[in-house]
C-alpha cells in the first residue's frame, strides 16, 4: 500500500473547497486498494479583514468580479447543482453573507487534536452554505463543534482565548509565500500541487501517478 499525505489549503467561505473535498473523497474511495491518503486541513482566508462588515453574497460577488448580480446568481446556481449531486447541502448558498473565517480556522486547528478536523470542516461548510449561518459568530461555531462530535463549551474556551491565533496566521503566510493564491489547493507530500476542484477521476489519476513517482525515486 502506497501512502500519500495531502495538505488541503482551503477556506470555509469557499464553495469550491467544499466541492473539492467531496470530489476528493470519491477519488480516494476509488483508489483505496492502492493508495492510503491522510489529510491535514490548512488555513486560507478569502476575506481576511477582521473588521469585515457582512453584506449579501450576490452584490458582494458582483462588486468583486465586476459582473452583474444575474451572472453571479447563474454561477451560484451551477455550483449548487454540482454540490447537490455530490450530496452536499448548499440550500442557502445564495442567502449567505460575506464573513470572516479566522476563528473558524482556529477551531479547525483545535479539532485536529481529537482527529475531528474533517468533521469540523464539513460542519462549517454546511452551516455556511446549507443554512447561511454566520460562521464568524461564537454560537454558530459552538454548534458546528458539537455537530462534529466536539465539546461546545471547550470550543468557546478556545474562542475566548488566543489559542491557535499564531498557528493560523503563520500557516496562511506560509502558503501565500509558497505561491498559493486561490483555493482549494492540494499539496501532496509537500512536493506536488493540484489546484482547483478537479473531478474525482482526474484527482484519482493524479494521486496514482504521484504515488508511482514517489515509489520509483
Amino acid at each position: 500500500m502506497k501512502n500519500l499525505h495531502i495538505d488541503l489549503v482551503s477556506d470555509i467561505a469557499c464553495p469550491w473547497c467544499a466541492i473539492g473535498y467531496a470530489r476528493l473523497e470519491k477519488a480516494m474511495d476509488s483508489i483505496k486498494d492502492k493508495v492510503s491518503v491522510s489529510i491535514q486541513w490548512r488555513a486560507f482566508e478569502l476575506n481576511p479583514d477582521p473588521n469585515l462588515i457582512p453584506e449579501p453574497i450576490l452584490p458582494a460577488l458582483s462588486k468583486k468580479y465586476g459582473r452583474s448580480e444575474a451572472e453571479m446568481r447563474a454561477n451560484q446556481d451551477s455550483m449548487i447543482k454540482v454540490a447537490t449531486d455530490l450530496g452536499l447541502n448548499f440550500d442557502k448558498m445564495q442567502q449567505r453573507f460575506t464573513c470572516n473565517t479566522f476563528d473558524a480556522h482556529r477551531l479547525v486547528k483545535w479539532a485536529a487534536a481529537f482527529d475531528k478536523q474533517t468533521a469540523m470542516k464539513q460542519a462549517l461548510f454546511e452551516a455556511y452554505f446549507g443554512f447561511a449561518d454566520d460562521v464568524s459568530k461564537a454560537e454558530v461555531l459552538q454548534q458546528c463543534a458539537e455537530k462534529a462530535g466536539l465539546n461546545a463549551e471547550e470550543a468557546l474556551t478556545v474562542l475566548q482565548s488566543d489559542r491557535f491565533v499564531d498557528e493560523v496566521r503563520t500557516e496562511e503566510t506560509q502558503y501565500q509565500q509558497a505561491g498559493i493564491s486561490s483555493v482549494p489547493a492540494f499539496v501532496i507530500n509537500q512536493r506536488y500541487l493540484i489546484s482547483g476542484a478537479q473531478d474525482p477521476a482526474t484527482l484519482a489519476a493524479s494521486l496514482l501517478q504521484i504515488a508511482d513517482e514517489m515509489t520509483t525515486e
